[in-house]
């Protein structure tokens, strides 16, 4: 069976340990992979890797850093069909998804910020007869970047790329239940010639291993993206330490339908919308709120296109919908769904976990599920399922509309259907959210700003937002001689 190693000093190596963790394909329920079961010994060897490699890498130009960044991206460009492969049994997730999303973007990724460190500029301040200020921005030192499993390569590399571009060196952990491609990434970054320490991939548990990044001295900065419950802990800890913290975390997306959008393309999109990866993207729109004229219509539309939706092998083409990630969040979203009938909410459609046959019939599989009748402030709309389950409920104001959509404690991303263009303004405006999208949803420009408000977290990442996440300002002041 296939040990994932661990990558330290420019080199794949067991944990120190000697101990490893089952790594499951979610769509057979089988383990098919080890992961090292890293501890605080392997951290340590990688930030002292890290500190050693920032002498050199810190100096170089960004000329320099983008030569080597570009070929890793080129890499994954050519990888392409064994990368989304290893991430489809990983993840649970269609092979198509991962061939047009997830290994694309990580590539991009690459691309973008091995440019990106090419045009960062700083400032100047001209104190006329007096003076002339610039603005120095510095590579920190080592950082630590932690992902999650729901777009495994593609969240990795979007953290690992801006801090490598800007010069710092970096100690990563991605989640221990989808490693398989940051393990390949690893090879690859060899392949490439990255220099020994200045990417450092530590393989385990979020509660060794990645307890042992954000407690490290020597880690002068934490990029993290998974659940709140751990951002605060993540929070608390590094507080008394000052690190510089950017923490991306829950969502409870609001998707708001008025009567005179472009209904054809709202529903295909709001299709993708609820149930794409399973619905385990943080931008999912999970709360549907659709003005009451045309609520009827929609509800009937939206059911059916649902239904129409294939649960499948990840691996055959024509999937639609995979596997959940892992058995123990397929239980949490059954759970959510009986926590919806509790609280009064009907099943139009799914509802059920899916028993397939042949090679995935012991899967982790469940039908993608719309839910109504159910009060805009329960539980089961407020707080994060994370999987393929929506709610629908019809407004008939402006005003009752951004009043659902701003009652949650989360404050990600928020879409709005309307043609009216004031509208989408007003609304947009007074939405409670990082990301608002008017008329289409993921549509990604990597030089803007993502990140969240309210509890779905603090920062930005993207764009030149993550440069200067990962770098440091210093003022110079130049006193001009008379």
């Amino acid at each position: 069976m296939l040990k994932i190693e661990n990558y330290i000093d420019g080199e794949l190596s067991s944990p120190a340990s000697g101990k490893y963790l089952d790594n499951f394909d979610p769509a057979i329920g089988k383990v098919y992979s080890l992961i090292p079961d890293s501890d605080e010994k392997d951290v340590i060897d990688a930030v002292e890797s890290a500190k050693r490699a920032f002498r050199d890498w810190s100096t170089r130009t960004p000329e320099d850093r983008h030569d080597v960044l570009i070929r890793i991206s080129q890499l994954i460009e050519r990888d392409l069909d064994s990368l989304a492969e290893a991430e489809s049994i990983d993840n649970g997730k269609a092979l198509k998804v991962a061939k047009s999303l997830d290994i694309p973007r990580a590539s991009s990724n690459f691309k973008f910020y091995a440019t990106a460190a090419m045009h960062f500029a700083s400032e100047s301040h001209q104190m006329v007869g007096q003076a002339i200020n610039y603005t120095l921005r510095q590579p920190i030192g080592v950082v630590g970047c932690i992902s999650p499993w729901n777009l495994p390569l593609y969240l990795f590399t979007w953290k690992i790329a801006p801090a490598l571009a800007a010069g710092n060196c970096v100690v990563a952990k991605p989640t221990e239940i989808t490693p398989m491609t940051a393990y390949l990434l690893s090879k690859l970054c060899i392949e490439a010639g990255l220099p020994k320490g200045v990417l450092n991939i530590v393989h385990g548990l979020g509660t060794r291993a990645g307890a042992a990044i954000v407690q490290h001295e020597d880690v002068k900065a934490i990029s993290f993206t998974g659940g709140t419950k751990t951002g605060e802990w993540i929070a608390r800890e590094a507080a008394p330490t000052f690190k510089k913290l950017s923490l991306e975390l829950g969502g409870k997306n609001p998707n708001m339908i008025f009567a005179d959008c472009d209904y054809e393309e709202m529903l295909e999109t709001t299709v993708r919308s609820s149930f794409a990866n399973q619905g385990q993207i943080c931008l999912c729109g999970s709360r549907i709120f659709v003005e009451k004229a045309i609520y009827e219509k929609f509800k009937m539309d939206f059911a059916a296109m649902t239904s129409d939706m294939k649960i499948g092998d990840p691996l055959n083409a024509d999937t639609d919908i995979g596997a959940i990630v892992s058995e123990s969040h397929m239980e949490k979203i059954l759970s959510y769904i009986d926590l919806a009938k509790e609280e009064g909410g009907e099943i139009l459609t799914g509802g059920n976990r899916v028993k397939l046959q042949g090679r995935c019939e012991n899967g982790y599989f469940v039908e993608p599920t719309i839910i109504e009748n159910l009060a805009y402030d329960c539980r089961t709309n407020q707080e994060e399922i994370f999987g393929p389950v929506v709610s629908i409920m019809p407004f008939e104001t402006e005003e009752e509309v951004l009043r659902y959509a701003n009652s949650t404690r989360y404050g990600l991303s928020a879409s709005v259907w309307t043609k009216d263009l004031s509208r989408a303004h007003r609304v947009a405006e007074k939405l409670e959210s990082g990301i608002v999208w008017v008329n289409t949803w993921l549509l990604r420009d990597l030089r803007t700003p993502f990140g969240g408000v309210k509890d779905s977290g603090m920062g930005r990442e993207g764009g030149f937002e993550a440069l200067r996440f990962f770098t440091e300002e210093k003022n110079v002041c130049v006193k001009i001689g008379q």
